[in-house]
């Protein structure tokens, strides 16, 4: 099965990024979760905790500035991987879709 999302949709107003997958399968996936998942360098605190993600920061409900947290722009990178703009001006971080893909199901498998 291609790993690339079939769809993706931005809800700013649930800060919500929904995806479809090929094998029939929706995810939606908060903002919040994904700005700290930021899988850049920087985000992650160095080369030796890349792929090192805290997944439940998906069930954090923002404060803050974070509450006002949206995406400005989301663009495709090749056939693997979007690139997202936030609010806050970060965009380093490459999302590849199968990491989108994992957190979804983690995600659907706590909400039950």
């Amino acid at each position: 099965m291609s790993m690339q999302p079939t769809k993706l949709d931005v809800f700013q107003s649930t800060q919500q990024l929904h995806i479809e997958w090929p094998d029939g399968k929706i995810h939606e996936l908060p903002f919040f979760g994904l700005r700290k998942n930021c899988p850049c360098v920087v985000c992650r605190g160095g080369h030796e905790k890349m792929g090192q993600f805290e997944l439940e920061l998906f069930f954090v409900q923002p404060t803050g500035l974070m509450e006002e947290l949206r995406m400005k722009s989301l663009k495709a990178v090749g056939r693997h991987a979007i690139r997202i703009t936030w609010s806050d001006g970060h965009n380093d971080g490459m999302y590849r879709h199968e990491d989108l893909y994992e957190w979804g199901e983690y995600v659907a498998a706590k909400q039950g």
